[in-house]
């Protein structure tokens, strides 16, 4: 599928609206990455100087740097470490299994689907002023957005994941422990994936996470024709990301069979979420997306 959404289409001027109001809560990141219930730029809460980065449009002007730019005639923001600093970390799989499917409704495509979840949860972090940061991960890239505070990075981090493409595969514990490594501050940490990966392995990326002191939330995604496929007779099933080949003869039982399995799957990982403190959220594309963020995540306390 083709990626030209353009970024309205991301995220409706009527659904940011709803989203406005909302912020991004971590109630079991480990003392020390976060003091107090939560950021706000708007409170005016204490603040330290914390290193420098090179100004881009739609930084607030207030942290610009005026004696550096004396000297150096180069504007530099300086970023500050706040004493309820919340760090918002959204991992993107864009395996080449997210591009799926590949004819059919486009609102229920699995990588559109997954960006407008993580353009949602990005507003939202933006709007409230946490410092927030995006990954796309596969086996080729890792491409980031951030970190940044402010909702004046909202086009540009819209503009990030619209050009973001399917590609390669994602071998989840990897690119997890991997980020686990790099990422400097711990925080609250959503994971939106399909779960296919290499081997079918996550539970070491996710517990790389946990033992940083992240607090980790998994959005499984998966299309409507994935959970209950309209295929029958005898096919060639080829996989996306290795392109392997399997001949089958689908019928009655063996569709009871798949679905058997596909539940006792989702179970699995949302039973060794659930073991490990960590959070799991099933999702199909054809159920609206905002509904996760509206819904599911107050019920689970990621969201007032």
């Amino acid at each position: 599928m083709a990626q030209e959404q353009s970024t309205p289409a991301l995220l409706p001027e009527a659904i940011r609206g709803r989203l406005e109001p909302l912020m991004l809560v971590a109630g079991k990141v480990r003392a020390g990455a976060i003091k107090g219930d939560r950021r706000s730029i708007k409170r005016g809460a204490s603040v330290e100087f914390a290193d420098y980065r090179n100004y881009v449009a739609g930084d607030d002007l207030r942290q610009l740097d005026w004696n550096i730019y004396a000297r150096l005639e180069r504007p530099y923001i300086k970023l500050l470490e706040d004493e309820e600093d919340l760090a918002v970390h959204l991992i993107l799989d864009v395996s080449a299994s997210m591009d799926f499917p590949p004819e059919g409704e486009p609102d229920q495509h699995k990588l559109l689907y997954a960006k407008r979840v993580v353009a949602g949860l990005a507003y939202v972090s933006l709007t409230s002023g946490d410092r927030l940061t995006v990954t796309a991960i596969n086996d080729r890239q890792s491409a980031t957005f951030g970190p940044a505070r402010g909702r004046g990075h909202s086009f540009a981090l819209l503009r990030f994941i619209r050009d973001l493409a399917a590609d390669s595969i994602t071998d989840l514990n990897a690119a997890l422990e991997d980020y686990a490594l790099r990422a400097r501050r711990p925080g609250l940490t959503l994971v939106v994936s399909d779960m296919f990966s290499r081997d079918g392995g996550y539970l070491d990326g996710l517990n790389a996470l946990l033992s940083r002191g992240h607090e980790v939330a998994f959005v499984h995604v998966l299309a409507p024709e994935e959970v209950q496929p309209p295929v029958a007779g005898d096919l060639s099933l080829v996989d996306v990301e290795t392109e392997l080949q399997q001949e089958v003869t689908v019928d009655g039982a063996m569709l009871g069979i798949y679905q058997q399995r596909l539940a006792a799957w989702r179970r699995e990982l949302r039973d060794e979420c659930l073991r490990r403190g960590a959070h799991y959220f099933p999702l199909e594309t054809d159920r609206p997306w905002e509904r996760l963020i509206l819904s599911d995540m107050r019920r689970a306390g990621l969201v007032k």
